[in-house]
């Protein structure tokens, strides 16, 4: 039995409690620095923070991309979300919306079913703005029907 003791358990520096699949999944996100160049295509199934430069496109379909107060992209950006504190140079596409904020800077086309834009953001492009996906059902179409009508007089 003295081996035993010999055996006793240290505590550990290490926090014994995990956080749950589910938080660790949507937290993820990857970051290029601001010292970092990358050059090529980025794809992949995270969330990406970019504060240094990068050219070529970027496909994160699902995700975010956040360009941060730092970051320079001379590149398509193709995501669920797109923010823009940093400049963009190329067009961008988003299941769901671009986010310019007033520091930011976009010379391209915007595709996204929401978009906006805070004051003393720049922006140079073409909008175009799509249905989300998965809500073009029968009251999308009944809808330019009830706005085909003749508006009615109002009596005062």
């Amino acid at each position: 039995m003295e081996t035993q003791s010999a055996w006793t358990r240290q505590p550990s520096p290490y926090p014994r409690t995990f956080p749950a699949r589910a938080a660790v999944t949507s937290g993820e996100q990857a970051t290029i620095g601001k010292s970092l160049f990358i050059k090529g295509e980025i794809t992949g199934s995270e969330s990406l923070f970019v504060d240094g430069k990068v050219e070529g496109s970027i496909n994160l379909a699902g995700n975010r991309v956040t360009i941060g107060r730092n970051g320079q992209v001379s590149a398509n950006i193709t995501a669920r979300e797109i923010v823009v504190l940093g400049k963009v140079r190329g067009n961008v596409s988003a299941t769901d919306r671009v986010d310019i904020r007033a520091e930011g800077s976009l010379n391209g086309d915007v595709s996204a079913a929401r978009i906006s834009i805070e004051d003393g953001a720049f922006f140079k492009g073409g909008i175009d703005i799509r249905k989300p996906e998965g809500k073009g059902g029968p009251a999308a179409v009944a809808a330019p029907v009830a706005a085909a009508e003749p508006p009615k007089a109002f009596q005062l």
